[in-house]
């Protein structure tokens, strides 16, 4: 600021001259000083130092200043290597300082672990939550639902190397579990500055995480960790998959209904499936690869299939697979459970210990205090207040955790538990198992699954690449679609087709339900069905039996109305038969044949019987 204030005087002609006991010294850069070079000769203004006095606008003044200016540059980078170098190889050797991360403090020349075991807690905390839920947000969900807090140290001001305890952020989850420090791991250059343009033109410094291969110094097992070196790999691994922009990876396991989402590799462009809910409420789940064409390479997806015959698929198989599962499975999550338990509860009680320290110390102050000061001891006596009110605070949480939270295992429920690990179907098709449980289980024993069409139709591959590198190829077969599920096969149809040539709708539903035959949709066949099936494949019915006549034929033979057979029918002049849905079959003997002859001779209103009857 000075230096601007500097070149605006001598912009605006108000300096005579400049004293400096190093003139090269006035600029941060050549750029700066060959300015104010430039802006004193057209001004006028002499530059004065301990060796003599310049006129920048004489040619040999103004060269030998810029000439001073260039070595100064020179030196001060000199002076920067030699730091940086010097910086770098205390680096190499483990000696370099730089504020640790939490959990971490210096003793002598050494990096420890926090005396402080509240601070060692909620460390351990965080990578026992992320072991156990695979998700950064899951950890942070699993610190607000116990209550838990997380410490954070300030640097700088007042507060320089105090501990200031608060919520934990999803940002400092990632944070924690991608630093190697937490490992064991003194690392130097994880992070480089650089210069850039800015987008008004301004010169910005900018700071860039740099690859690991790239990153200057490490050096493993050069302090005591909280997790190790391989357990670092993998929580690192498994952040990876768990990110959402990209498309060779899983992602992480969440609550919905398929059971592969992530481990579905489309068998046609190599991408990974992604999961769709369709129907009122997300009732049909179903993996389809539109990758090709939304990028305009395909009018239609690679792929779309329903999830539940291959979830079901893949089912069947890990429940085969796992059968053998060992006791000692179910006893390392037994113990699991209780360690977790009990290292919440011992958080618990050192937070309240700490208050009660805290209580203490503000009980010790008020007593040292003048009774006589009263604004000190007024202070002093509300903080004490406090004090002991945060103790009976925290007892009453802890109270209510350990009723809620707090697992006390006997040892029938141990037995029990190891039965069910001996029972993995059971457990794998129980109520209380979460799909989000089963796709972690899934993701332990699976790698990758590879969907894949085969000729035939409703025919499916999958290629299954098993976590310790086997390979096995399943084939499962799709259900049809709803039409094709209703649609009677060819067979049944030929099957009603020759009982339609003896026997009526309803003795074909009787014949069939003898048979123990049902509908498409499960239930007993009726006539009405029967009639609907012949309607639609054109079945005819049963033919009249021989030597009968229809209501049209007789009426025809005598020259009378249909009306005048129906009539006959209903006085009983003519046998009938008539079966339900059927027309009348009429016996006509000779006998009957000639009543109705004489019967239309003598009614005036038929006309004669044509005569070519």
């Amino acid at each position: 600021e000075d230096f601007k204030n500097l070149v605006g005087n001598v912009a605006m002609e108000k300096v005579g001259a400049i004293f400096s006991l190093e003139a090269s010294r006035l600029g941060r850069s050549n750029q700066d000083w060959h300015r104010l070079l430039e802006l004193c000769a057209i001004t006028g203004t002499l530059v004065i130092d301990e060796d003599g006095c310049y006129d920048p606008a004489e040619f040999n003044d103004g060269l030998v200043l810029g000439l001073k200016g260039t070595f100064a540059q020179a030196e001060l980078h000199i002076i920067r290597a030699r730091l940086h170098g010097g910086k770098l190889n205390k680096a190499r050797k483990g000696e370099l300082r730089f504020p640790l991360p939490v959990g971490f403090v210096f003793d002598d020349d050494q990096i420890v672990l926090d005396p402080d075991q509240e601070v060692q807690g909620a460390v351990r905390a965080v990578f026992e939550f992320f072991t156990r839920e695979g998700s950064a947000y899951a950890v942070v969900q699993r610190f607000q639902e116990l209550g838990l807090r997380f410490p954070r140290r300030s640097y700088g001001g007042v507060w320089n190397g105090k501990l200031i305890w608060g919520r934990i952020t999803h940002s400092r989850v990632v944070a924690i579990l991608a630093n190697p420090s937490y490992a064991g791991t003194y690392v130097f250059g994880r992070y480089q500055s650089s210069k850039a343009v800015g987008p008004d033109g301004a010169i910005e410094t900018r700071t860039r995480r740099m690859p690991e291969e790239e990153w200057r110094v490490v050096i493993h097992d050069h302090h005591p960790g909280y997790i190790s070196r391989d357990q670092f790999l993998a929580n690192r691994q498994r952040l990876a998959q768990n990110r959402t922009n990209a498309e060779v990876l899983t992602g992480p396991a969440r609550e919905g209904l398929c059971l592969l989402q992530g481990l579905l590799v489309c068998g046609l462009c190599g991408r990974r499936l992604t999961v769709r809910y369709t129907g009122n409420g997300g009732l049909y789940p179903a993996y389809q690869c539109t990758r090709r064409k939304h990028e305009g390479l395909a009018r239609c997806a690679c792929v779309s299939v329903s999830a539940t015959p291959l979830d079901n698929a893949v089912s069947a198989r890990v429940v085969d697979a796992v059968t053998p599962l060992t006791v000692e499975l179910a006893l390392a999550a037994l113990t699991s459970l209780e360690e977790r338990d009990q290292a919440i509860a011992g958080q618990w009680r050192l937070r309240i210990e700490r208050a009660r320290y805290d209580a203490d110390l503000a009980e010790r102050r008020y007593e040292a205090v003048d009774p006589a000061n009263r604004l000190i001891a007024a202070t002093l006596e509300k903080r004490w207040n406090d004090a002991e009110q945060r103790v009976l605070d925290l007892g009453a949480q802890i109270a209510a955790f350990e009723r809620q939270s707090l697992r006390a295992v006997t040892a029938e429920q141990k037995q029990q538990i190891i039965e069910l690990g001996r029972d993995f179907p059971r457990l794998w098709a129980a109520p209380t198992t979460s799909p989000r449980d089963r796709k972690r289980i899934l993701r332990l024993l699976i790698k990758d699954i590879t969907l894949a069409k085969r000729p035939e139709p409703k025919q499916l591959q999958l290629h299954i690449r098993w976590q310790g590198g086997v390979t096995e190829t399943i084939d499962v077969h799709l259900p049809p679609n709803r039409a094709d599920a209703l649609r009677y096969p060819p067979v049944f149809i030929d099957e009603v087709r020759a009982l339609a040539q003896s026997h009526d709708d309803h003795e074909i539903a009787a014949l069939l339900a003898r048979d123990g035959k049902t509908s498409t949709t499960g239930k007993p066949f009726t006539a009405s069905m029967i009639s609907w099936i012949r309607h639609k494949h054109r079945i005819p019915g049963p033919s009249a039996p021989a030597g009968t006549l229809t209501v049209h034929q007789l009426a025809q033979r005598y020259g009378v109305s249909c009306g005048v057979v129906y009539y006959w029918i209903d006085l009983r002049v003519i046998p009938a038969d008539r079966k339900a849905g059927k027309s009348y079959a009429i016996t006509i003997t000779e006998t009957v044949d000639q009543r109705l002859r004489a019967w239309v001779s003598r009614s005036h209103r038929i006309p004669g019987i044509p005569k070519t009857v």
